[in-house]
């Protein structure tokens, strides 16, 4: 345990020694973010700064805590997250189109479904019974590693908000798979520490005002390390081990599924980019940039304790944890406007009610007062007989 906390602690200062070095590196290369009307800097800004978090992981994992991994396993992957770094440089550099980066993500997906075996192969359903996916473990394995990959990918649109919010959500893995899940290895707990550590290390250059941008070589490299991380606790899905990773991941899957939503209600494809993610709404209340980044780290850390009673629950408590939760998550979309100022069905029910509530309340007023006084009239009349 000691030569682990020394690794962690030798990763995290790699990470802040690199950082600076990639960032000269992103202006020479030309891996720059320039200001536009969908961006949030006002200056030019060095992209790639995952390149030094890429590096700094994979130097502990070969050289400091090499002894604790399956060694197929640490090549296996290291093969993956290089698929995954060279289409992020790439797309930095020259801007890939969408299902460009699909196809690099899906490679990269491939890598680790064929040679590390990390994949979905069994799906317990609550009252259902285990159902074996055969054939579809390869499409439902590489969707869900295109889902997650993305869904980091789309909220990193505020200085320091992808890596906290991804720091948040590995540590709380790294822990739920350490001390609850069985079906998590431990190795894998210790990778996540790994990637956390390198997080820290680069988060004082990417938080507001950032010096350098994750850009997609980090966005991506991140996102596709969660998604295979919670597979290893995935091969044999429950309710439990498929639910704990969503909650976990709350925010950017959130951001995700509404921003997919937001777009199809408005009949503009999927793959356009435009400005009302989570971020920019809160912006839009009148939040500063540092603020709304405080803001969703609280929300992701509201995750994070959600998630960590699913393992002392039950299968009805669970159920009624994960209805709880994806009923306030919906009141707190709807309050600021995350698909839209007039799409508000939830809040207009219970408005509704409300004022049903507020009526019935009235008429039941009149008829009590209504009834006392002729009651007081009943009382007067027998007082003068």
């Amino acid at each position: 345990m000691y030569l682990i906390m020394v690794s962690l602690f030798a990763t995290a200062l790699l990470s802040l020694l690199l950082t600076p070095l990639i960032r000269r590196l992103a202006f020479k290369v030309g891996a720059v973010d320039n200001p536009n009307t969908r961006r949030v800097n006002k200056i030019p800004m060095p992209t790639m700064g995952g390149l030094a978090i890429f590096i700094a992981f994979n130097a502990a994992n070969f050289f400091l805590l090499r002894k604790q991994y399956p060694t197929n396993q640490v090549w296996i992957l290291f093969i993956a997250e290089c698929v995954i770094i060279a289409t992020g440089i790439i797309d930095d550099i020259y801007e890939l189109k969408p299902k460009q980066k699909v196809i690099g993500i899906t490679l990269a997906a491939l890598v680790v479904y064929f040679f590390a075996h990390v994949r979905m192969t069994t799906l317990t359903v609550p009252f259902l019974g285990t159902l074996d996916l055969g054939w579809l473990s390869l499409p439902i394995t590489v969707l869900w590693i295109l889902a997650i990959t993305n869904a980091i990918n789309l909220i990193d649109g505020l200085d320091g908000l992808a890596t906290g919010v991804s720091i948040i959500a590995l540590f709380t893995s790294g822990l739920t798979g350490f001390f609850f899940l069985n079906t998590t290895s431990t190795f894998v707990s210790i990778m996540m520490f790994t990637l956390v550590a390198a997080l820290i290390g680069f988060l004082p250059f990417n938080f507001h005002p950032a010096k350098i941008y994750l850009g997609d070589t980090g966005a991506l490299f991140i996102g596709f390390m969660i998604s295979v991380f919670s597979l290893y606790g995935l091969k044999n899905a429950t309710f439990i081990t498929i639910v704990i990773p969503v909650i976990i991941l709350g925010v950017p899957i959130t951001d995700t599924v509404y921003a997919i939503l937001r777009r199809i209600l408005n009949k503009k494809p999927i793959s356009q980019a435009d400005k009302h993610h989570l971020h920019h709404r809160l912006l839009e209340m009148g939040l500063s940039h540092t603020q709304t980044v405080l803001v969703i780290y609280g929300i992701a850390l509201i995750f994070s304790f959600i998630s960590l009673l699913y393992p002392i629950s039950n299968v009805g408590g669970s159920i009624l944890l994960t209805v709880a939760t994806l009923l306030g998550l919906e009141l707190f979309v709807e309050s600021i406007g995350l698909v839209g100022s007039q799409r508000r069905p939830l809040l207009k029910w219970i408005g509704k009610m409300m004022k049903k509530e507020s009526r019935l309340s009235t008429h039941l007023g009149k008829k009590s007062k209504s009834n006392k006084g002729n009651k007081g009239n009943k009382d007067n009349n027998n007082n003068e007989h």
